[in-house]
């Protein structure tokens, strides 16, 4: 395999040694690369100079990008579960679930408040579709 899976963080007080990602570290940060990826694209090339209504374009966009972001996290999972079997989750990995959980929904809440307030000062329903989606993106 290649060092792309073995992906360790530096561990602070010696220097050289390392500290491997668990799965579900590993995990995350493919979640958020396929992401970052596929949603910055369709976002980099729904938004300029759009009119007020969602077009075919922009659902047609948006299904290519959903499409992208299933492939590269399903062939990701693969890759990273054949070079690491190791998937059990410790304490420290569901603190950071639940913390994550936390402030992924307080996030979504305000991007639901925000869309609706959009929606209703703003013609058309293309920039409340696209605020929704942005805040639902960045919850994950």
């Amino acid at each position: 395999m290649s060092n792309f899976l073995y992906i360790s963080s530096i561990n602070l007080y010696s220097g050289r040694n390392y500290v491997k990602l668990s799965f579900k570290e590993k995990s995350l940060w493919l979640v958020l690369g396929s992401l970052v990826l596929a949603f910055g694209y369709y976002f980099a090339t729904a938004l300029p100079g759009h009119g007020p209504s969602v077009g075919s374009g922009d659902v047609y966009r948006f299904a290519v990008a959903v499409i992208v972001v299933v492939v590269l996290q399903i062939t990701g999972h693969i890759l990273i579960t054949i070079a690491d079997r190791h998937t059990n989750t410790d304490e420290c990995d569901q603190i950071i679930g639940l913390k994550g959980t936390r402030n992924g929904n307080f996030v979504l809440a305000i991007g639901v408040f925000l869309s609706l307030s959009t929606a209703l000062l703003v013609e058309g329903n293309f920039a409340f579709t696209h605020v929704l989606l942005g805040f639902w993106i960045l919850s994950h």
